[in-house]
């Protein structure tokens, strides 16, 4: 894959996918207990990443940083630990997997904050911003 926009754009529709699936499944079975997980599933794992690789592809200056690659492995650990976590919370087997999995989509978010602050959005602003500065223009 080309750069990191790619990969956040391809791991979020596998996981859509993953998610449909399950959705028709639980749909076929009439079984709705695990519907959290799945949501969970859907929202991070497709929906933040597709948000995350729209930004990295408007701002190549972040997209080339290593703290994109750093964000890109944080979010897919987050999905990866998170959804599976909240379906043994509902079985009841435990909560832990859930709550490491919600820190780490936490740092996942605290980290596109940062990087969005830092760098703006596409490559016109990031050269108008001043060093050290963040500059917030109301819309017109």
């Amino acid at each position: 894959m080309k750069n990191i926009a790619t990969w956040f754009f391809v791991t979020g529709a596998s996981f859509a996918l993953i998610g449909m699936a399950w959705g028709i499944q639980m749909s076929a079975t009439q079984n709705h207990t695990l519907s959290p997980a799945h949501g969970h599933l859907n929202l991070i794992g497709f929906v933040a990443m597709s948000v995350f690789g729209t930004y990295y592809a408007l701002t190549p200056q972040a997209a080339a940083s290593r703290l994109a690659k750093i964000h890109f492995a944080l979010t897919v650990a987050a999905v990866v630990i998170l959804v599976p976590g909240i379906a043994m919370a509902i079985s009841g087997s435990g909560e832990s997997l859930a709550k490491g999995g919600s820190v780490l989509a936490v740092l996942a978010m605290a980290l596109f904050v940062y990087t969005a602050a830092r760098n703006g959005v596409g490559q016109a602003e990031r050269a108008a911003l001043a060093p050290g500065k963040i500059h917030m223009e109301p819309a017109e």
